[in-house]
């Protein structure tokens, strides 16, 4: 990952991406865009109003064609914005921290990180069935400092993330009064 370095002594644990589930949906409207002027063309003559505008689906001119390839363009550029966010989007884990990369446009990327030693709870969330049989959920990391949450939504195998995330947060290292007098 170049969207943030590393320190010294520090390697990456684990990186996600949301769910490839959550992806294909996010698709989905895209792909019923890209059927959309061909259904159109055979729901036309079933519906009698609109049967006088059957010949501007035939695609058989120029300027049809030429609107289709338009349409299709702008499909699929929108497509291609949805995977590149995808792609683009991730939570990396390392042994010192926690960092979100988040693309908020083609040229608008977001890098926040959280060191594990502000880590005060990390839960996990699974609602639903569709979520429950695939394993997709979200995690929310509490801290100790003035952001309160650190949320990672449709994350796949939240549980194992969240095991990942409290194995290495640092435990106490400063022993207390009691624990001096008890070792002597």
């Amino acid at each position: 990952m170049k969207e943030f370095e590393l320190e010294p002594g520090e390697h990456v644990v684990w990186e996600a991406r949301r769910h490839w589930f959550l992806f294909l949906a996010d698709l989905l409207p895209y792909a019923i865009l890209a059927i959309l002027p061909f259904a159109t063309a055979n729901v036309i003559p079933f519906v009698p109003p609109l049967a006088p505008y059957q010949k501007y689906f035939d695609y058989a001119e120029p300027l049809e064609r030429a609107l289709l390839g338009l349409w299709f363009l702008i499909v699929w550029t929108s497509a291609w914005g949805r995977f590149t966010k995808y792609f683009l989007n991730a939570w990396v884990l390392t042994n010192q921290r926690i960092v979100n990369i988040k693309q908020r446009a083609y040229f608008n990327r977001e890098v926040s990180s959280l060191f594990l030693s502000r880590v005060q709870d990390a839960t996990t969330e699974v609602a639903g069935i569709l979520p429950s049989l695939l394993n997709i959920g979200n995690i929310n990391v509490q801290t100790a400092g003035a952001t309160e949450k650190f949320d990672m939504r449709g994350i796949p195998r939240p549980e194992q993330m969240r095991d990942l995330i409290l194995k290495y947060v640092p435990s106490e290292r400063h022993s207390g009064p009691d624990q001096i007098s008890a070792s002597r």
